[in-house]
């Protein structure tokens, strides 16, 4: 059971240690994360209602794109108020229930946001390769269906993963070495064997990576060998800077999910660990819209003129 050692009646609770070894950087910490926070709420929000207000971002790239920039607010807002309460408050201690709903949430957010990646590599491919057929090729139909499967997918290995951390049994008091309920860190303080556990999540992760990273690279070399044949070196330049933002994005993210889960490497310290932790919960959901928002004209003027607009109501 999940419950402690043959006592049903205490439901365990989790101390999650965050940067406590560092009490001089907790304040200055604190006040990093709540920007990056701000900026992450903001900047997903901006992208979100500036693509449903301005007609000529309702294509399917947009479509993907509104998407991703939701995943990443749901995944930033899953984890980093709890941080930043955590490095403020001295009772860290969060509910059993409390901590496997955290990773039950931020397991999903993320594993769709490996598809989502995936789609908008197909999509860029399609756009590319045969632009004429684009809009026939990328139906309405197909494109809700790669989200929905995003979604669902995100939720089936959740669940699954969920299950198997609900089997094992706690102590009535358990110290996590870092800041967010990652799944090996509720392993880790788990009394009883947790190898089916932790080979699951082994296997669903480079499943997802290898899935996930098979797409995107056949994708991305289809497009190079098509971009390569382009007679026009302008056409060739404008091709590689629009699929310029999603590489990036693409690899900030598979590049991280790599390090954490599908290279298990025993002489990776905590620190390492929290600091990866914390670029993958926490950064890259600040990072994807700025790196889209910042290469898009597009985005960029709806967005200042949204600003502007806003501005000038408070002002008169």
């Amino acid at each position: 059971m999940m419950l402690s050692e043959g006592n049903q009646s205490i439901i365990p609770t989790f101390t999650p240690l965050g940067f406590s070894e560092y009490p001089d950087l907790q304040v200055p910490l604190f006040l990093v994360f709540l920007s990056v926070y701000t900026v992450t709420v903001v900047g997903n929000l901006g992208v979100m209602i500036t693509i449903r207000i301005n007609s000529k971002l309702h294509t399917i790239m947009y479509f993907f794109l509104s998407h991703l920039s939701f995943v990443d607010f749901c995944c930033s807002t899953t984890v980093t108020p709890k941080l930043l309460e955590n490095l403020i408050v001295e009772d860290r201690t969060i509910s059993f229930f409390g901590c496997i709903t955290q990773f039950c949430f931020a397991c999903i957010f993320g594993v769709t946001e490996t598809f989502l990646l995936a789609s908008m590599a197909y999509d860029r491919f399609v756009a590319v390769h045969n632009p004429l057929l684009y809009s026939t090729a990328m139906s309405q139909k197909l494109c809700v269906l790669l989200v929905a499967g995003s979604y669902s997918w995100g939720i089936v290995c959740s669940l699954t993963l969920t299950y198997f951390l609900l089997a094992l049994s706690y102590h009535e008091s358990n110290i996590m070495n870092n800041f967010i309920c990652d799944h090996s860190v509720i392993v880790s303080v788990s009394c009883s064997d947790p190898y089916i556990s932790e080979i699951l999540c082994f296997i669903i992760a480079v499943f997802n990576e290898a899935c996930s990273l098979m797409i995107i690279l056949t994708s991305y070399i289809l497009i190079f060998i098509t971009v390569m044949r382009m007679p026009s070196a302008s056409g060739r330049q404008k091709t590689f800077s629009t699929c310029a933002s999603h590489l990036t994005a693409i690899t900030i993210f598979h590049g991280t999910i790599l390090f954490l889960y599908c290279i298990p490497n025993p002489k990776n310290s905590w620190l390492t660990v929290k600091v990866a932790s914390v670029f993958y919960t926490v950064v890259i959901p600040m990072l994807n819209p700025l790196i889209y928002s910042l290469r898009n004209k597009d985005v960029k003027i709806t967005f200042r003129r949204l600003v502007v607009t806003k501005f000038l109501h408070h002002s008169m």
